[in-house]
């Protein structure tokens, strides 16, 4: 480690999704901006690795910062992906109960949907035959507001407004200690151009490693680094052809929404995720996994094929409780929260991250002034 000390107005650790997000609009509103990425590229961690939907905001409780985040989110990235041209498609989506004993389920996440003022259409299974030929469900929910994301050209389009506004990303640049005093934050920066750096104002998105992160962070109130868990998702890829024009997601499981359908902007179908807890970072997939997918999928689409799915990714969602621990809200921890000024973590991005970007990166502009 060389003894190079740099100065910078704002710093953001991490260039997913959300931390370009963040980084442009602070760029955008007067501050000057790097972005430290640990990797090669950038949205190389979770970002590449989710089903790139647009979520309604249906699931999350009334008031939650996921609720309104991803409501808001929503409805700024349809419009930013229109005007800047990046693909998207709102395709919607089915929630379908495989049985009757499912219905019920169904009333309940219609209702939460309500509450959040995001409207569903409740369809008996009669309708359902109508609108999903292939598809056996004794009711299911139509949600209008879902769709589909390039979620490489979204963040393609973030970074080139970060830099128009003068921001900066510095690649292989991993943040290995962050010291909070005196009102500025030191950052101890590693990779291929090691250096001490100094900001005013720290904005730690760095997604699985955030709270790694706090765990030698010096003036961070102890109370104020959580602990936790991963849940590692993995996808299959439907290889050929399909009758879906939809997403279709049964109804949801502990720590995810169930195995579900979505489609790329290519039309290709995809299931997944499925939810297994474990204690490091780890994207393998296990093909073995197929047979418990198929089953899954068999309960609502009979004809599936095994021979065509094939293992496609994993991915991994920071989760800041464990299994069976139930809800958990994003944390945007500012300085009413820990103290610390000009300081904001983001714990627990995700899903709906990706749908809430630019929401969020509002909130971390009003956590920062």
């Amino acid at each position: 480690m060389t003894s190079d000390f740099l100065e910078v107005d704002t710093a953001v650790i991490g260039a997913g999704v959300v931390g370009l997000a963040v980084a442009r609009r602070l760029a955008q509103a007067g501050k000057d901006v790097i972005v430290l990425e640990a990797e090669d590229r950038f949205g190389e961690g979770i970002s590449s690795r989710n089903s790139e939907v647009i979520h309604a905001g249906i699931y999350y409780p009334k008031n939650s910062l996921k609720a309104r985040l991803c409501v808001e989110g929503r409805r700024q990235l349809y419009d930013y992906c229109e005007s800047r041209k990046v693909g998207y498609r709102k395709c919607g989506k089915w929630i379908i109960a495989a049985n009757e004993a499912q219905n019920s389920m169904l009333e309940g996440i219609q209702s939460h949907a309500a509450a959040n003022g995001v409207p569903l259409a409740l369809m008996d299974g009669d309708a359902i035959a109508r609108e999903l030929s292939e598809v056996n469900a004794s009711a299911g929910l139509w949600s209008p507001e879902t769709g589909i994301v390039d979620t490489h050209g979204l963040m393609l389009a973030l970074l080139g407004e970060l830099e128009d506004a003068g921001g900066s990303l510095a690649l292989r640049s991993p943040v290995e200690r962050v010291e909070s005093a005196g009102g500025a934050h030191t950052l101890q920066v590693a990779g291929s151009s090691p250096c001490r750096l100094r900001a005013r104002n720290l904005v730690n998105a760095a997604g699985l490693g955030a709270v790694t992160l706090t765990r030698s962070w010096a003036g961070l109130p102890e109370d104020q680094k959580p602990t936790q868990w991963f849940a590692r998702g993995v996808y299959f890829s439907y290889s050929g052809r399909h009758p879906f024009n939809n997403l279709i997601y049964p109804v949801p499981e502990p720590g995810g929404l169930g195995v579900h359908l979505t489609l790329d902007l290519a039309g290709q179908a995809r299931f997944g995720p499925d939810v297994e807890w474990i204690e490091r970072e780890d994207y393998s997939v296990d093909p073995e996994r197929v047979h418990a997918f198929a089953a899954g999928i068999r309960q609502w689409w009979p004809s599936l094929d095994i021979e065509r799915l094939q293992p496609a990714y994993a991915g991994i969602r920071p989760k800041l409780t464990g299994a069976g621990g139930g809800f958990f809200d994003f944390r945007v921890d500012g300085p009413e929260e820990h103290g610390v000024p000009g300081l904001v973590n983001l714990f627990g991005i995700e899903s709906p991250g990706l749908t809430s970007c630019l929401a969020i990166a509002d909130l971390v502009k009003t956590k920062l002034a």
